[in-house]
């Protein structure tokens, strides 16, 4: 028996129909419908925020790519037709309409993801690799649903100042941890007390996944389920507006005298960074800059 033959189109809607578009469409019987910024990589690119305590209303943008993937034969066209019959509006145009290339998918995948190099002691590695250095820090990790795998110059920035600057025993949250990729870092390269958050209900019971496969104790929870604790530091790779929106509360889960460290920032970002938490008692300065990405780090007043 052979695989079907998939085909992919693509047509432009309005981000408030974006999901009840999608949920028509699948109800007619596509495999699969994904959802992109048609503005991307443009000046009115509009970043959604996935982060604790900045849910998105709408999970969609100003200008909505739908994707559809189908099998050959099935009438694309007659299912976009009525679901927009069903919404009230005109049939959008298809922009697009190609089948898919076979090809060994899994495979594809694995060839995108290699073992990666934080220093001389800590490594992320796939688990379809072996370790470079079997002794090294090892942290098994494979792409999935959530964000990191430390290939993204934040990540590894992030990654990067705690190897070289946590210190043993110290508590340590990450703040909308994604796969739990730092927390798990810290964890390995000596933290004591070690917890994790995200809005995103399938990164955190992917972040506990990871978390369980790589042996070390670190635990993570959705916001509300956060505990009212403390830490010597607090860690979030997110991106620049929820970094302000976020302050009080990231410097308010930070202990006094307490490290904090931000990441998911362009190097033009700093400034107004810099502003928003030194009103908030503390003095951030440039840890390191990879490809235009920065770290920001400091301490919370005493």
């Amino acid at each position: 028996m052979t695989d079907p033959i998939l085909h992919e189109a693509a047509f432009l809607t309005r981000e408030d129909l974006a999901e009840e578009f999608s949920d028509l469409l699948m109800d007619a019987g596509v495999l699969s419908v994904s959802t992109e910024d048609a503005d991307a990589d443009s000046p009115d690119e509009k970043p959604l925020y996935g982060e604790p305590g900045l849910e998105p209303e709408v999970q969609a943008w100003t200008r909505t790519r739908l994707k559809l993937l189908y099998e050959a034969g099935f009438d694309v066209r007659g299912a976009v037709r009525a679901a927009a019959e069903q919404l009230g509006i005109d049939t959008p145009a298809i922009e697009s309409d190609t089948a898919v290339p076979d090809a060994d998918w899994v495979r594809v995948t694995q060839a995108q993801f290699g073992p990666v190099k934080v220093s001389d002691r800590l490594w992320i590695v796939p688990s379809w690799n072996e370790p470079p250095v079997p002794d090294a820090l090892n942290i098994r990790l494979d792409p999935g649903v959530a964000f990191g795998t430390g290939s993204h110059p934040t990540t590894h920035l992030c990654l990067a100042w705690l190897d070289e600057n946590c210190p043993a025993g110290a508590s340590v949250l990450d703040y909308g941890c994604g796969t739990g990729i730092l927390a798990i870092a810290a964890a390995k390269v000596g933290a004591g007390f070690v917890r994790g958050t995200d809005i995103d209900p399938q990164a955190v019971e992917a972040a506990n996944f990871n978390a369980g496969e790589n042996h070390v104790d670190a635990k993570f929870v959705l916001p509300k389920d956060l505990p009212e604790e403390r830490f010597d530091i607090v860690i979030a790779n997110i991106l620049c507006n929820p970094l302000k929106v976020l302050a009080p509360a990231l410097v308010d889960r930070t202990k006094a005298g307490g490290t904090l460290v931000l990441s998911g920032l362009l190097a033009h970002q700093a400034d107004e960074i810099r502003a928003c938490y030194e009103k908030l008692g503390v003095c951030l300065s440039l840890w390191k800059e990879d490809n235009g990405w920065i770290c920001l780090s400091g301490k919370k007043a005493a």
